[in-house]
Formats: C-alpha cells, structure tokens, sequence
C-alpha cells in the first residue's frame, strides 16, 4: 500500500508535470472507484490543471475550481504516461480503473490490481468534502507535530502501538509498512500499550517517526512514479523481510498474521527475544 513517503513523492511528481496542463478528457473505465457525482467527472474537462496537495495518504490535484482526489488503497497506482494510445479505453476486467487525458498529449492512469477494489476518486469543490480527510488526524511531517503532541495523542490510549500508528484519525499517513519500521526503530513492541510509555520512549517513538518518514521522502525524492515501489521495497528493513537476518543485530526477522495481513518485528531488537503469539492476542508465548 501506498504510504505516507511514496504519495508525497507523487506529488511531488504530478506537481512538477502538471500545472498549467489542460484536461481534455476524463475516461473511468470502473464506475465502482467513483465516490461522487456531483459534480461530474465531465466538469473537469477544459479545465487548467493545478497544484497537487497531499492529505495523508490521499492526492488531491486541483482542476479549475474543483479538486480531483483520490485514495490509491492497497493495490493502486497512479502511472504518468508521456503518450497516450488515440483510442479510448475499454471496460474490462484489467487494473486500468481512470484515465486522465491531457492536451498536448499524455497524462495518467489510475490502476489497481487484485480482486478487492478499493480505489477511491472523489471530485470535490473542497477536498474536506471528502469523509476520508475530514476525519484525518494531523501529519507527522507537519510543523507543528512535535514530542508534545505526540504524547498527548498517546495519552489514555489503551490501544498497541501498531494500531495507534495506523489510525489515520489520530495521525495521518502512517500504514503497515512503516509503522513496523517505525517500531522496530524505536526497539518498541508492536503489541505494547500507547499509554504505558515513559517521557523517554515517547522521545525516542517520536524521533523513529520523524526520522523514518523523512528518510523514506528522501529517499524517493525525485524518482519517477514507475520507480517508486521498488524504491519503498529497497528502503524497508524488518517489514516484508521475514526469515531474514534483522540488519541491526542479525537475529531473524519475524512475522504475526492476521486475516488481510501482517506485521513483521525483530525479537531481538524490539521484544526482549521473546517471539510474539501469530495470532490476534496481544501477548507473548510463554
């Protein structure tokens, strides 16, 4: 999934590609992935593109005086093309979900892969119009998110520490990827309780995600959009990596699942060498 470091390095991309550009066509070849209807796709044809924001994990790029944006969930991509074929797109059963056609010639693609649609596109007049951003909490590479408030979002939360991360309402843009990293950086559980931290652990959490976040960015600072999945992949240490040795203290990396998916950690590094339970209790075997 898409995460926090790769949409802004989007961003960053459609920003430099795309102000100044003329829609001339809008092609959604799956109706599923379209959360709005008024206004109208058609309403952002012949219309000047923009600057392009980023919310958390979604884009929104303004046309006109609306704002296309979109959520790219688990499986989605947005793919830059310099050309694009002269005949429009078909429907059919491939990942191609939008088409943005652009004067001139080229434009993008929306796509998703898998079988679970969950792609999102929303055009809006304001992009607090759209529930997923209205309910976000604050960005983690925002000014103002320093140490105070990060404990105070911790504070009284008795929820694990990996699902705090992930919750877009209390910080935004955070997934499952760097939030293992993240952990395992700061040599936190993923199962220890949000309020049980010390003045010095919520130091050092904050510092593992200001400093894991920022190093992704820099990390795809730059690259094309085709570049960036294998980038974010390059980048990762324990997350996606078990069975392998933990680069900071060579011990195996090790992971817990759930129904849709899993977390990955270092026993050693994160959990006193005690393996976590691989099941949806939030205890160590004994």
């Amino acid at each position: 999934m898409p995460e926090l470091p790769e949409v802004e390095a989007l961003r960053e991309y459609l920003d430099a590609h795309l102000p100044g550009r003329m829609v001339e066509r809008v092609h959604p070849l799956a109706v599923s992935v379209l959360k709005t209807y008024d206004p109208p796709l058609s309403a952002l044809e012949g219309q000047p593109a923009g600057a392009t924001a980023r919310f958390g994990k979604f884009l929104a790029v303004r046309i006109g005086e609306l704002h296309l944006v979109t959520h790219l969930a688990r499986a989605g991509w947005l793919r830059w093309q310099e050309t694009l074929p002269a005949a429009p797109p078909r429907p059919g059963k491939g990942p191609l979900a939008l088409r943005v056609v652009l004067e001139g010639g080229g434009g993008f693609d929306l796509t998703e892969a898998g079988t679970q649609k969950r792609l999102a596109v929303y055009v809006v007049r304001d992009p607090q119009e759209v529930p997923g951003i209205a309910r976000l909490g604050p960005d983690p590479l925002a000014e103002g998110f320093d140490r105070d408030a990060f404990a105070a979002l911790l504070e009284g939360e008795r929820r694990q520490i990996k699902g705090v991360l992930r919750d877009q309402s209390v910080i935004a843009g955070i997934g499952n990827a760097y939030s293992d990293e993240i952990l395992h950086r700061a040599r936190v559980s993923p199962f220890k309780l949000a309020a049980s931290f010390g003045e010095e652990q919520i130091t050092e959490l904050h510092a593992a995600v200001q400093d894991t976040l920022r190093e992704a960015v820099a990390r795809a600072h730059g690259l094309a959009a085709g570049e960036l999945k294998a980038e974010k992949k390059s980048g990762l240490r324990v997350h996606g990596r078990a069975g392998e040795a933990c680069p900071v203290c060579g011990d195996t990396v090790r992971s817990v699942s759930f129904a849709d998916s899993s977390l990955e950690y270092c026993p050693t590094c994160q959990t006193g060498g005690k393996p976590l339970a691989d099941r949806r209790l939030s205890r160590l075997l004994k």
